[in-house]
């Protein structure tokens, strides 16, 4: 699973999630992607059974990239214990997700079979997605840019 080799401080304030992406929003290697609609945090388990789902889908061919790394740590307390005594234990290391940021990227196979494969990735993933191409996103661009 994923998780950081070193980090500078080990227990992190959870922060907000406010604004949309406005790095890792385009596609950059593969011709299909998994765009976020909405914020949240994606664990590292999660990420993976997403990767496992699309690897299996595609028969192990083409390529995937994953653009999200979960580089920030949540912690908790156990059970039932009081109030106080500091902050609980890190538990687990997830990746902060904002509207517009692209999480999975898929190249060298057809439309189908990239539908079919982010598809079943979606419904591992706890934020809203859809998918986009390569194509679509080009078209937006050129849309919004003839538009100012």
């Amino acid at each position: 699973m994923l998780s950081p080799k070193r980090v500078k401080h080990r227990k992190m304030q959870k922060g907000r999630m406010t604004g949309a992406a406005h790095s890792g929003n385009t596609l950059t290697f593969g011709e299909f992607g998994l765009q976020a609609t909405t914020c949240g945090f994606i664990t590292n388990r999660q990420i993976e059974a997403a990767r496992i789902a699309i690897s299996r889908e595609t028969k192990r061919g083409g390529q995937m990239w994953i653009k999200i790394f979960p580089d920030k740590s949540l912690t908790k307390k156990p059970a039932e214990v009081r109030m106080g005594k500091g902050k609980g234990a890190p538990e687990e290391w997830v990746a902060v997700i904002k509207p517009g940021r692209i999480l999975f990227e898929i190249g060298g196979v057809d439309k189908a079979t990239a539908d079919a494969a982010l598809r079943l990735a979606k419904y591992k993933l706890p934020v809203r997605t859809k998918i986009v191409s390569k194509v679509d996103l080009e078209s937006t661009n050129v849309v919004s840019e003839a538009a100012e």
